[in-house]
């Protein structure tokens, strides 16, 4: 083969086509993968590593989604990120590019893996919002990631908004946190994209909270401006919830995906898929979620 044919030919097979392609991108709260306080067989253990059998079936999960990228909530410090991508070279499943990042929370950080270069990545752990006067931080930052695609780069952002658990009783269920959390965000994204409905990215991560709430609506519009489209979302029998409160055995869905209005008409079936495989309450007490775009179909 002449010098300059190999040369295309290596192009080709590095660069994305346009026909054809797809972009998988999944969230998934791993139920503290790090020492946390647990229930065992043996009883409450304090700081207690993930038991073995529930990262077993959570790398089961990975697998059968066949995400390209995989955002994670609840992942610990750096060195189990670093466990789970060796686990699953071991087992055949190749993640070579990570990211984690270190805010406020320093249990719980937001994190991914991904199949493809990660062609520029911001931690964006300066957020803050005024919170009865004062100027607090975003708990768990903001990880905002590109990945090189067909038509260009798409822009990832992972968020992890604050549980419902609070000491205020002037806050209940902590729901002018999360606002102002998701606010925070909001405006980040806006300042990245000035003009959203121009641009292509993926927001998505556990809110912590449900379609109709502040924060979904904070992330969806600001004013008169369009920021991003809520994904409808729903397993193989219809049913759309993503995490249980095992205690008092309710369910609801906080975990969710938004897109860009550029990367709408790409969105497989128009909706994002819930993975509801019997791996997944193994695994943790949220089940992914992922969407799958067609990136040939955007406009």
């Amino acid at each position: 083969m002449k010098p300059g044919l190999a040369v295309a030919v290596i192009w080709l097979l590095l660069v994305p086509t346009a026909a054809g392609e797809t972009l998988r991108i999944a969230t998934f709260n791993l139920e503290n993968y790090g020492p946390a306080n647990r229930m065992t067989a043996a009883g409450y253990r304090k700081a207690y590593p993930k038991p073995e059998e529930a990262k077993r079936a959570l790398r089961q999960i990975i697998r059968e989604m066949a995400a390209d990228v995989v955002v994670f909530q609840e992942m610990g410090p750096r060195p189990y990120l670093d466990e789970l991508q060796r686990d699953l070279r071991s087992e055949g499943l190749e993640y070579p590019y990570a990211e984690h990042l270190v805010a406020a929370d320093e249990a719980r950080h937001v994190a991914l893996i991904s199949r493809r270069p990660l062609r520029s990545v911001t931690n964006h752990v300066d957020l803050t919002f005024k919170y009865f006067g004062e100027a607090t931080a975003v708990r768990r930052g903001l990880l905002e990631v590109s990945v090189p695609a067909a038509g260009g780069e798409i822009t990832v952002w992972v968020l992890h908004l604050k549980s419902r658990f609070t000491e205020r009783r002037d806050d209940p269920g902590a729901a002018k946190f999360r606002a102002g959390e998701a606010t925070a965000i909001r405006d980040r994204v806006l300042r990245r994209f000035p003009q959203p409905a121009a641009a292509r990215f993926v927001i998505l991560g556990d809110f912590n909270d449900t379609k109709n709430s502040a924060p979904l609506r904070y992330m969806q519009k600001r004013g008169q401006t369009a920021i991003a489209h809520l994904l409808p979302a729903s397993d193989s029998r219809g049913e759309s919830w993503t995490s249980v409160f095992r205690r008092e055995e309710s369910y609801s869905r906080v975990d969710h995906i938004l897109v860009s209005a550029v990367l709408r008409s790409a969105v497989r079936e128009g909706r994002a898929i819930i993975h509801d495989s019997p791996a997944v309450m193994r695994a943790s007490d949220h089940r992914p979620v992922y969407v799958t775009l067609d990136l040939s179909a955007s406009k």
